[in-house]
């Protein structure tokens, strides 16, 4: 089986601290590592070097104009890039997070590589939370910063919310406009002091999804609307006669797990939109998907995460018309 997760000599190119995580990979280490610690121990204190590429033809040896992106820990080409596309190191990367650390505003929690060392990640625990039904379901806010070894990609640093109870995660990028996320394109030369102050971290935290999360802990679904809510979450995708009847199996798991309480914390909210949205993020993060890595994958990089969007978007428009 394939593995999204990075495996160099038998082991995972992940760390993480404290508790285990909720993708339940990786090495478990101390939980007061710096961000440079946190590097070594998650494997990712390599760097990456253009080299020039060329082309043989005939006896002559030409420039290709591109460059190949080489790790220094292994050779292994990364990508092929062009001049003008600026690598940034793993180490630089991480330094991001220094000043947060350090201040006691934030702890790093998992660091890791994904696709062959291509995307290489860190999450740090924010210290901000809310909660809900009285203090009974908490949510924590995560800094989750990517830094891609791939061309054309940007480095993305946005916060994750996750509810504890369950471990379901969602990325707060709700919109292009989210001011709670930034992407730094590699064509320019990263400043870690220009991202903090885009994102303002003092300032946001959390505040839009705490107000969506209390708005559907407190208005409830019925037996019509959601399933109305997991059809347009996870229609059917073949046509069918009478299509309109005919749920696709995520509906019909998404509607199992409401009605027979089977994700944790079915408890809080019963009945409301807030249970219905984390029967999808419970599915996305913990059911659908080949393997542990590659849930990870999808649901910070891929389709699942924006069907998270999608299925909180949904909810609000939902339990608002309700």
């Amino acid at each position: 089986m394939a593995h999204e997760l990075e495996i160099i000599n038998g082991e995972a190119q992940m760390a993480y601290a404290g508790d285990v995580p909720w993708h339940g990979l990786g090495v478990k280490i101390s939980n007061d590592l710096t961000p440079e610690q946190m590097l070594k121990a998650a494997g990712l204190d390599w760097t990456v070097d253009p080299v020039e590429l060329f082309a043989e033809v005939g006896d002559k040896r030409l420039a290709t104009g591109h460059r190949a992106l080489v790790r220094s820990s292994d050779q292994r080409v990364l990508d092929v890039i062009t001049d003008d596309w600026n690598p940034v190191q793993n180490q630089a990367a991480f330094e991001f997070f220094n000043d947060f650390v350090a201040h006691g505003d934030m702890s790093m929690e998992t660091a890791g590589s994904l696709k062959d060392g291509k995307i290489v990640w860190a999450l740090a625990k924010v210290k901000e939370s809310f909660d809900l039904f009285g203090g009974k379901d908490r949510v924590d806010a995560y800094l989750h910063f990517t830094n891609p070894h791939s061309y054309g990609q940007s480095i993305d640093v946005r916060f994750t919310p996750i509810r504890v109870v369950c471990n379901n995660t969602l990325t707060l990028s709700l919109n292009t406009k989210s001011k709670n996320m930034v992407k730094v394109s590699h064509r320019r030369e990263f400043d870690a002091d220009m991202v903090k102050e885009a994102l303002g971290v003092a300032k946001h935290k959390l505040d839009k999804y705490k107000e969506m999360a209390q708005f559907l802990s407190q208005k409830r679904y019925n037996d019509e609307n959601v399933v109305d809510y997991f059809k347009r979450i996870f229609p059917v995708l073949t046509q069918k006669q009478d299509s309109e009847k005919v749920l696709s199996k995520s509906a019909e798991r998404a509607l199992d797990i409401i009605k027979y309480d089977s994700q944790p914390g079915a408890e809080f909210g019963k009945g409301t939109w807030w249970e219905a949205f984390n029967a999808v993020t419970y599915m996305t993060d913990h059911e659908i998907g080949r393997s542990v890595d590659s849930r990870l994958t999808s649901a910070w990089y891929g389709a699942n995460k924006n069907l998270k969007t999608k299925a909180l978007e949904t909810a609000v428009e939902m339990a608002d018309a309700a």
